[in-house]
């Protein structure tokens, strides 16, 4: 970590931010705190103004307290922590994102990354990631894996993402490179034997959240689910779902029962409400797996050659592993709307049948896995992928 009171280099160092009231607030357990309190302090932690030993003693107490579990402290740092990111130039984007916290000690196959490549098929998708923290295989790992040329990732900044989005409909953002700051935090949490809030706060900080339209968000434990639903509610998001299979799995599991949190509107610009389900391999219309045939535990290069064979269309529709990621993929397109229409009109082989039955919360769950199989088959999801390889390495060049 650089010298406290640095927060960049060449620059004059800002002067230090003391929370030792906060501090002393919270101790012991006390949970009775003003989330703007919290928030703001955590805003100086971007700017390299907290010394390392009141930064790490903040982590701790928001974990002891649980206040890193709460659905308004979550909403004000995630706003704290966009705030301090590097500005988007983009102001007419209609983008979706696909993401999981993480760390549910499950290490399954790297899911949403692969079902966000494959919705860029039909949706504009702007997919947050980073490398591992928790697992072997984390998103930035993988898809700088992929042959036969991976993407620049670091090449996708905020004055490329127009000329990203000219040529392509998917993107990655490198978390690293949009929310600078954080590299003042990430030793202090490397410390650290526990998860901290910076892990749930990640995908609720897409760093193009005032465009981003629709989301999926998975979550390691149920009782984060209702907390990350009202935090986006209340941070003025209208589509979304938050996802929790009830292995404790930070996706739409294909074993059994998902815990789902959806944000709907009531009517069209009216105000948005939260519903609270359940849904199955069998709503989508696929046969359940457990998941000790689809978990990973494998390196980045391996996970990246089974990410290239699904694109290519070259897994067995018959293999678990493509049920798991389809799934997954369907819930985007249902929550970015997409499956509401009527017609099909998506060529490349569309036989135009739209699934019109409808399951949990009332959405046709069905038509989005009809979508997401049509994404592979018909070869605009590999196509994506490729303009979005080409792109990068010519701006990388």
């Amino acid at each position: 970590m650089a010298s406290q009171g640095g927060a960049e280099t060449g620059k004059e160092p800002l002067p230090p931010v003391d929370i030792k009231p906060l501090l002393t607030k919270l101790w012991p357990m006390n949970a009775d705190v003003a989330p703007e309190d919290i928030s703001d302090a955590i805003s100086h932690f971007f700017t390299n103004q907290v010394t390392e030993a009141q930064t790490a003693s903040l982590l701790m107490a928001l974990h002891f307290t649980g206040l890193d579990f709460r659905a308004d402290v979550l909403a004000k740092c995630a706003h704290a922590m966009l705030e301090a990111a590097v500005p988007i130039p983009v102001e007419e984007l209609a983008a979706c994102d696909i993401v999981g916290t993480g760390g549910d000690s499950h290490n399954t196959f790297n899911i949403s990354t692969t079902a966000s490549i494959i919705a860029s098929a039909l949706l504009l998708v702007s997919k947050h990631g980073n490398k591992a923290s928790t697992s072997k295989s984390g998103s930035a790992d993988m898809v700088n894996c992929m042959r036969p040329r991976a993407p620049v990732i670091a090449a996708v900044k905020p004055d490329t993402l127009v000329r990203v989005y000219s040529a392509t409909n998917y993107s990655f953002l490198f978390a690293p490179v949009f929310h600078t700051g954080m590299r003042y935090v990430a030793p202090i949490r490397r410390q650290l034997p526990w998860r901290t809030i910076f892990n749930n706060l990640g995908p609720l900080a897409n760093p193009v959240e005032d465009v981003l339209e629709a989301r999926v968000i998975g979550v390691g434990r149920r009782d984060l689910g209702p907390a990350f639903a009202e935090a986006l509610r209340s941070s003025g998001c209208r589509k979304a779902m938050i996802v929790c299979g009830e292995e404790e799995l930070d996706e739409i599991s294909c074993a059994g029962p998902t815990l789902c949190w959806m944000l709907k509107e009531t009517a069209p610009g009216g105000t948005v409400e939260v519903e609270a389900f359940r849904i199955s391999p069998s709503d989508f219309g696929v046969k359940p797996h457990p998941l000790s045939e689809v978990s990973g535990g494998k390196e980045p290069e391996e996970n990246a050659g089974i990410l290239k064979r699904i694109l290519c269309g070259e897994l067995p529709e018959e293999d678990p592993l493509m049920d798991f990621v389809l799934i997954n993929t369907a819930a985007l397109f249902v929550v970015s709307g997409i499956c509401e229409a009527d017609t099909s009109d998506m060529g490349h082989g569309d036989d135009g049948k739209v699934e019109t039955e409808r399951g949990p919360a009332g959405q046709r769950w069905k038509e989005g896995i009809r979508r997401a199989r049509w994404a592979i088959k018909s070869g605009q999801a590999w196509e994506q992928w490729n303009a979005f390889v080409d792109v990068t390495n010519e701006i990388g060049a």
